[in-house]
């Protein structure tokens, strides 16, 4: 828990609006060790929330107008009024806390406005979800303000994710916010996108987890998300089932014609994906590293030739790391067309595989890495102050 940051912004909430905050609401980036773009498909992932959290300073106030000040976007502030949440002039950092009180008002709840205040040490763009951080950081506030005590951290993460699909417009899937209100510290989560049931996931002491940010910004992200989320649900159509968590190797091979070789290996990336996270967890429980890592190559590689969302700078930052003393495998990570790519590596071996990687990755990309060592943390969670 980074209490430096913490600290600064109950101290930049004091400066902006004259007052201590009533309470401070804290909510972790994640990593997802593998299970990519199976959540949408009901499938299976591995997630864990960081030791890198958004902070969300506030004191509700009766005036209809929500005063927002960030420290991540120039240290700015802004007032917006309650009549005015969809107001597409509104600044784009503003969206999620605006979609909460309008999710809110949707609800037939009656919340008045506030003063906030929002830092965070997670690295935006990075895939390590800083939007899923503010969704549910937001929801953590509404509740707070409500006095609604009743959801449980899945249930949070629920309303989260509605504010993107019903206000931002974005189909996401539920591992991000799940894994950011739900996580338990000390260990990553398997968890079932179909029904919600999560099951711990014990990391081996000797082992760490490597974010590996590649420096280029996903910028084809959302439209290439869409267009997969289409492509699985017209793949799922065409086998006759409701989604690609029911398919299965053998059936896709028969259907091949019908799919078409895109479709069919959209297919094959899905079916292949939740195997390998099913087997992650059995890997792990038997400290058998060595698996685990080819796990993680495997996933990448499928997710470069049959999901195709890889890139050059990710492709190279793992193909680096995997000839790395120490390193068992490395994968991408996100939605893909940049972000980060997360490698598997031993405990004494962390600090030199990264000296190593950080430079050979700079010559042949042109691009500036940053590398980020991480611990699993507690999902979110609220402080009062005042």
């Amino acid at each position: 828990m980074n209490d430096s940051m913490r600290a600064k912004v109950i101290s930049r909430f004091k400066e902006c609006y004259d007052v201590m905050p009533q309470f401070l609401v804290r909510a972790p980036g994640r990593v997802n060790l593998i299970g990519e773009h199976t959540d949408y498909n009901d499938g299976f992932v591995m997630p864990f929330a960081i030791d890198r959290s958004l902070w969300m300073a506030v004191c509700p106030r009766e005036r209809k107008t929500l005063c927002i000040h960030t420290l991540d976007y120039g240290d700015q502030g802004v007032s917006i009024q309650m009549d005015r949440l969809n107001d597409p002039d509104n600044p784009h950092w503003t969206q999620h806390v605006c979609g909460g009180w309008w999710l809110m008002a949707e609800r037939e709840r009656d919340l008045p406005g506030a003063e906030i205040l929002i830092g965070s040490d997670i690295p935006i763009g990075a895939g390590l979800s800083s939007s899923a951080a503010i969704g549910v950081a937001v929801i953590e506030t509404v509740l707070m303000i409500l006095g609604e005590r009743e959801h449980n951290q899945v249930e949070k993460a629920l309303l989260a994710v509605e504010i993107e699909h019903r206000f931002i417009g974005v189909p996401c899937g539920v591992m991000d916010q799940i894994a950011s209100a739900a996580s338990s510290s000390g260990e990553a989560m398997l968890l079932d996108c179909r029904d919600l049931k999560t099951s711990p996931v014990f990391i081996p002491e000797n082992l760490r987890i490597v974010v590996m940010d590649t420096g280029v910004r996903r910028i084809l992200a959302h439209s290439a998300y869409t267009e997969r989320r289409e492509q699985c649900e017209q793949a799922a159509s065409i086998l006759g089932v409701g989604t690609l968590r029911d398919a299965n190797l053998e059936r896709i091979h028969e259907a091949r014609e019908q799919l078409g070789d895109m479709r069919f290996r959209r297919a094959r990336h899905v079916i292949t994906e939740n195997e390998r996270t099913l087997k992650m967890q059995q890997t792990l429980s038997k400290s058998e590293v060595v698996v685990a890592g080819n796990l993680l190559n495997e996933s990448h590689h499928s997710l470069k030739e049959d999901y195709e969302v890889s890139s050059p700078e990710l492709d190279v930052m793992c193909e680096i790391a995997r000839l790395q003393e120490g390193c068992f495998g490395a994968r991408m990570m996100g939605g893909g067309f940049g972000g980060s790519a997360v490698a598997l590596v031993e405990s004494e071996h962390t600090e030199t595989m990264i000296e190593t990687v950080d430079p050979e990755y700079r010559e042949k990309s042109g691009q500036e890495p940053q590398f980020y060592v991480c611990t699993p943390n507690a999902g979110s969670s609220v402080e009062m102050i005042s």
